[in-house]
């Protein structure tokens, strides 16, 4: 069977559990739709959770941004895992005791006040929609390619499933959802790891096969650097960043995670705070799996690219190639005219491939935008775990089922996302601030429109993508980390830490990282392009900016409230009672 007809076949299937789970798992009352009625297992939310947490950007563009990137790519594993780490044992098992099941919520009551509760729900959309931004390009890519249809069609029948059972069963079916899409996903993920592994090294374990010699004695890690350095990269085994950036990145994406407010509502679906420590513990494993796999796929992708493509004559390509060329993710312009394609160090193309009408004397698609480097090769790396199996001549159902994973992984963030930004106006918005005395009925009914509202915007960001799935994330985990990670943890740690100093510092940091987001990733502010790493401030790139913005968000919080009077002692009795030890009853929805 053809790809195309596999892919129809495994989404079907995937698609059909997804809304058979939304029809029985519906949310009749705000506890369900908010928390899942505070009932899941543990393992059932630590395979939830690691859905939740392994994203399009996880799934998709992570290793496809190691396997360009090299050494220099461990910052995202290393900030997301090590991030995940210090929610589970920093933040989670307090935030459960605390019974508060959104992060403005817990903001409101700690700081005894609307106002924070306002900024914290204007941050938690603003990072939600940030990722969610990342979500729907992935989904936009999986569509385009796979399914043969137009990227705006694929985006809308993305939107719609989530709709189905993000609208239908709230929490509660998103849960069950991500399950069986962790399920799917890591499956996807892992079978043409172990192909492709052993097709390249004789050993069928990705994360050993990446270290193996392969048949001529070579080490597949010293043929990459031989075949980098050939073409005139850095060694893929060395790095190029500064260690203060790869260390600013590395934490921005640590304290972000731990501040994510999709992740965060996770360990309150669960009976008991011992519950949330064990699921926390279950999603770490779960998700290792595909974190330490990531790396090897990198490694795998990037030999075979280069392999395959470099110096080779454009009409003897293999299909593979063409197949991702329509969808413009991946261009060639023959810039010296000799039929083949030169692969080197540099930029083929100024941005974007703008393609013409017209082909070239070898049948390639002809771009209007090649700039002067001697690289005549454009590729999109969020292609690469996406093609790979293609490139390594993989059976179809394989090529197919890659495609199942990343659509599951797409989604489950993005329903949880979109979980987010609806409690965000419907709980922290309406119920809190606007109208208290809201009937439960009328509560359910805003979460859904503002789910549904929600939605309509996603699908725009999907199909008018802003970049590259995981940079796009790497930003929003920025935001994440200079507004909401020092509120929370002054929140439990510092009783003296008072409503002033929280929104003080709220909102001077997450100002501080949209300003630098902006100014040097989009060059909106100013110029008209973004300004060079040269410019950055202590040589900070954007990805890492959100370390010294939550450090100013401390230092202002910490200053404003030794300025200002203290929390009231009944605040500061119960930010020494949430670090007690003992068990909790059940999530609270009030």
């Amino acid at each position: 069977m053809s790809v195309q007809l596999w892919t129809w076949i495994l989404v079907g299937i995937t698609f059909s559990l997804y809304f058979g789970i939304a029809i029985w798992a519906r949310a009749g009352s705000t506890k369900e739709f908010y928390v899942a009625g505070g009932g899941v297992s543990p393992l059932a939310n630590g395979m939830a959770t690691a859905a939740d947490w392994m994203s399009a950007a996880s799934f998709i563009s992570m290793a496809g941004l190691i396997s360009f990137m090299g050494y220099d790519g461990s910052v995202f594993l290393m900030g997301w895992t090590g991030g995940y780490v210090l929610l589970a044992l920093l933040l989670a098992p307090y935030l459960r005791k605390f019974g508060k099941f959104t992060v403005p919520d817990f903001i409101g009551d700690r700081y005894y006040s609307n106002t924070a509760r306002t900024v914290a729900v204007i941050c938690a959309l603003i990072v939600s929609f940030t990722y969610v931004a990342g979500q729907m390009r992935g989904v936009g890519i999986v569509f385009s390619q796979f399914l043969q249809v137009d990227i705006t069609i694929g985006v809308i029948i993305g939107m719609t499933v989530v709709l189905v059972f993000a609208f239908l069963g709230g929490m509660k079916g998103i849960t069950y959802t991500q399950v069986a899409q962790y399920c799917v996903l890591i499956f996807a993920f892992m079978v043409p790891a172990f192909f492709i592994s052993m097709q390249m090294t004789g050993n069928p374990i990705p994360q050993i096969g990446m270290g193996s010699k392969l048949e001529g004695g070579t080490f597949l890690l010293d043929k990459l650097d031989t075949l980098h350095t050939q073409l005139g990269f850095n060694e893929y085994t060395s790095g190029t960043k500064s260690t203060w950036d790869v260390f600013a990145i590395t934490l921005a994406l640590m304290v972000g995670t731990a501040g994510l407010p999709h992740v965060i509502v996770r360990f309150f679906t669960v009976p008991k705070v011992k519950d949330a420590r064990k699921s926390a513990g279950l999603a770490l494993l779960f998700i290792a799996i595909l974190y330490t796999t990531a790396p090897a796929i990198a490694v795998f992708a990037r030999t075979n690219l280069i392999e395959t493509v470099d110096n080779q004559s454009y009409t003897e390509i293999p299909q593979w190639f063409r197949n991702w060329e329509d969808t413009g993710l991946i261009a060639w312009t023959d810039k010296n005219k000799d039929g083949k394609i030169q692969y080197v160090n540099g930029a083929a193309l100024d941005g974007k491939p703008k393609y013409t009408e017209a082909r070239g004397t070898n049948g390639e698609r002809l771009v209007s935008n090649a700039n002067a480097s001697s690289n005549e090769l454009y590729v999109d790396r969020d292609i690469m775990v996406l093609a790979n199996p293609e490139i390594a001549n993989l059976p179809n159902w394989v090529i197919a089922l890659v495609a199942a994973g990343g659509l599951a992984a797409a989604l489950s963030t993005a329903a949880g996302l979109l979980l987010v930004i609806s409690t965000s106006i419907s709980h922290d918005l309406i119920k809190k601030q606007i109208k208290p005395n809201i009937s439960e009925k009328g509560e359910l009914l805003a979460a859904r429109i503002a789910i549904l509202v929600a939605i309509i915007i996603a699908g725009l960001f999907g199909i008018y993508p802003p970049g590259f799935v995981a940079a796009v994330v790497a930003l929003a985990f920025g935001l994440a980390a200079a507004s909401f990670f020092p509120a929370i943890i002054l929140g439990i740690f510092d009783k003296r830490m008072n409503s002033k100093g929280a929104i003080a510092g709220m909102i001077v940091g997450i100002t501080l990282m949209l300003f630098y987001m902006i100014r040097y990733k989009t060059g909106l502010i100013g110029v008209m392009d973004a300004r060079p790493a040269s410019e950055w401030w202590f040589g900070t790139s954007p990805e890492g900016f959100g370390t010294i913005a939550m450090i100013v968000n401390v230092i202002v919080s910490v200053v404003v409230s030794r300025m200002t009077e203290a929390p009231p002692e009944n605040v500061q009795e119960m930010v020494e009672n949430i670090r007690i030890p003992s068990g909790a009853g059940e999530a609270s929805n009030h």
